[in-house]
């Protein structure tokens, strides 16, 4: 019996949610309703976390117990700090962020998902302890001891210390805050669905996290603002960069960060990012790879007119991050860091209307093959 369907779930929705929209036609993204050009200009990552987990903005006192109870849960126990040590130092961080996430789902049972302050609470440790986990690998796989957390830092400033033990500049550290916001969600990609189909057997939410960070890792997904700077790095210079796309063309080779599943225009984002990047430079002095990402971006528009394919936000991510000093792998642990906020708005509502997800197949195999003996194969 013929059936459709579309490969890769291309175009079906999978799910009902009130926590983000997005205008590919357009070039919008809203999170709960709200453009995200206006939460990185007024808004702060945590208060687009809790607006993301709870529906609407926390009024001020909302505000003030949220950012307390995050900053009093970043520690992490000195257990998964071993567990860390055990790992091999030329391991990726997406994998040991995956095993200290599983890790802590040991040490705060999150089981019972039908009570709502088990929740809250849940929600609270992982958007506060993630960073904790991706410094405390950073350092130690450098042979420095992984550093405790200071309450009396934001949440950027005091992830940017807990990497490199320096208090950062102002300017640096609102903009990882805004490269956080801009992360935080993005509707039903690969990371998020991963979470949801987890979260319908009604698994614990370190598990549902756990699983989103696996789809993550990959480079159709997550990892492709560590592959942007690597290919900018290849490319070295302006002037390589037409023969570099041609080459890329010519042989049906993806440009990493260029082109993206749902928008038909510049990615939003990409444009903001675009901006900090403008804006930490003149700060903080030029940076070679952002000189051949624009004349990657001038050339593909070029040589791909009439084309839908611009950059997406993987594309000037990497290049911020590695103004910061941060190393290329680390850079996809800091998306886990700000999606985990979106992960776990769509955990919420997936809890108020569960159901399990499971989906047919189109089965292509053959039917009534007789067994063979090992004898006469």
């Amino acid at each position: 019996m013929p059936h459709d369907f579309m490969l890769g779930l291309a175009g079906v929705p999978a799910a009902k949610s009130a926590v983000s929209d997005v205008d590919g036609q357009r070039g919008i993204l809203e999170y709960r309703g709200i453009r995200v050009e206006e939460l990185c200009g007024r808004s702060s990552f945590l208060e687009t976390a809790w607006l993301l987990l709870f529906g609407r903005l926390p009024s001020q006192s909302e505000l003030e117990r949220f950012v307390r109870d995050v900053t009093l849960h970043r520690r992490i126990k000195y257990r998964i700090v071993e567990l860390l040590k055990c790992l091999p130092e030329q391991g990726h961080p997406m994998d040991a962020l995956q095993a200290g996430v599983a890790a802590l789902g040991m040490y705060y049972p999150g089981r019972n998902v039908a009570d709502a302050d088990n929740n809250y609470w849940s929600a609270v440790r992982l958007i506060a302890k993630l960073p904790t986990i991706v410094a405390a690998y950073a350092r130690l796989r450098r042979g420095d001891d992984a550093l405790p957390p200071r309450d009396d830092l934001s949440f950027a400033e005091n992830f940017l210390y807990m990497l490199t033990e320096r208090v950062p500049d102002k300017a640096l550290s609102r903009t990882l805050d805004v490269c956080l916001i801009l992360h935080a969600e993005h509707t039903m990609n690969a990371s998020t669905f991963a979470g949801i189909v987890t979260a319908s057997t009604l698994a614990d939410p370190y598990t549902v996290v756990a699983s989103s960070i696996g789809a993550l890792k990959g480079p159709l997904h997550g990892g492709a603002n560590e592959e942007v700077v690597q290919m900018l790095r290849e490319i070295g210079s302006p002037a390589q960069v037409t023969p570099y796309v041609q080459g890329a063309l010519a042989a049906k080779r993806k440009i990493m960060g260029l082109g993206h599943r749902v928008y038909k225009v510049k990615d939003p984002r990409a444009t903001v990012l675009q901006g900090l990047c403008e804006q930490v430079f003149r700060e903080c002095g030029p940076s070679p790879l952002y000189a051949v990402a624009v004349e990657v971006e001038r050339v593909s528009a070029e040589l791909l007119a009439g084309k839908p394919i611009y950059p997406n936000v993987d594309f000037y991510s990497g290049i911020v991050y590695d103004k910061m000093g941060i190393e290329a792998d680390c850079f996809t642990p800091i998306f886990a860091m700000a999606r985990v906020a979106g992960w776990l708005a769509h955990w919420f509502e997936q809890l108020r209307e569960n159901k399990l997800y499971r989906p047919d197949q189109i089965y292509e195999g053959e039917h009534n093959r007789p067994y063979v003996p090992l004898s006469q194969r």
